[in-house]
C-alpha cells in the first residue's frame, strides 16, 4: 500500500510535509501536477484554474504563492515557467455566467476538472490547493497553502494569476468605466463606485453581493 493511501483524497494535509512532491515520487506517483486557481473573489469575470507539471529537476527560482508577488515578479515568473524545457501547463476558465448558475466553488471545481483534462498527459496525481476535494478525474491530494509549499502549486498559481490579469485588462479595454484594469474586478472601492454609478456589466457575476442586491433594486453600500 502506498503510504499516500493514509491520507484519503477527501481529506486535506495541514502539515506539508518538506519536499512533498518529491516524496510522491519516490512513492511511485511519477507525474505529479500541481492545481490551483484564481478569481474566485472578485464581482467580476471568470474563474481561472491552471494545471501545471514542472520535471523534477526544474530549477526556477522565486516560485510561492501569486498573492505575494508583485504584477511585474508574476509576469517574469510565468514567462519563465512556460517557457521551461519539459514544463506542461493547461488552463481553464469559467465565465461569470456559469458562476452565477453553479454557485463560485462549484465553477472553480469544473474549472480545475476543466484543466486537469486538457493535459497531454494525464497525471498520476495532481496536488491540490486548500481543503476540499474537486473531484479531478484522477487521484488527488488537497494540501492547505500548497501554493506556498509545492513547486508545481506555485507554478500553477502564478500561470493562473497572470492568465486572468490578462483577460481583466481586455475586459477593461471593452468597459472601461469600472477600472478593471486596476482592481481585477475586486471589490475596491472605486469598483463599487463605478457599479453604482453604471450599472452591472454583462461580465459581472450576479450571484455576489452587493450585484444580487442591486438586481434586486437596493445597493448595500
Amino acid at each position: 500500500m502506498h503510504q499516500l493511501d493514509l491520507f484519503p483524497s477527501c481529506k486535506p494535509v495541514i502539515t506539508v510535509p518538506r519536499k512533498l512532491e518529491a516524496q510522491l515520487r519516490k512513492e511511485g506517483y511519477f507525474r505529479v501536477v500541481g492545481v490551483d486557481e484564481a478569481g474566485r473573489g472578485p464581482l467580476a469575470g471568470p474563474v481561472v484554474a491552471c494545471a501545471c507539471y514542472l520535471p523534477p529537476r526544474a530549477r526556477i527560482p522565486g516560485l510561492t504563492d501569486s498573492k505575494l508577488l508583485s504584477e511585474k515578479q508574476i509576469k517574469e515568473l510565468y514567462q519563465k515557467i512556460v517557457s521551461y524545457p519539459g514544463v506542461e501547463h493547461a488552463i481553464a476558465l469559467i465565465g461569470p455566467d456559469i458562476v452565477d448558475r453553479l454557485n463560485i466553488l462549484q465553477a472553480t471545481f469544473q474549472a480545475m476538472q476543466e484543466a486537469v483534462s486538457k493535459l497531454e498527459k494525464a497525471p498520476d496525481i495532481a496536488i491540490v490547493d486548500g481543503r476540499l476535494d474537486p473531484f479531478l478525474p484522477c487521484k488527488s491530494i488537497q494540501v492547505v497553502k500548497a501554493d506556498l509549499y509545492c513547486r508545481s502549486v506555485s507554478a500553477a498559481s502564478i500561470i493562473a494569476k497572470y492568465s486572468r490579469d490578462q483577460i481583466m485588462l481586455k475586459l477593461d479595454a471593452l468597459w472601461p468605466e469600472y477600472g478593471f484594469a486596476y482592481h481585477k474586478g475586486y471589490a475596491t472601492v472605486e469598483h463599487l463606485r463605478a457599479i453604482k454609478k453604471h450599472g452591472p456589466s454583462p461580465v459581472h457575476r450576479m450571484s455576489f453581493a452587493p450585484l444580487k442586491a442591486n438586481s434586486e433594486q437596493s445597493f448595500l453600500f
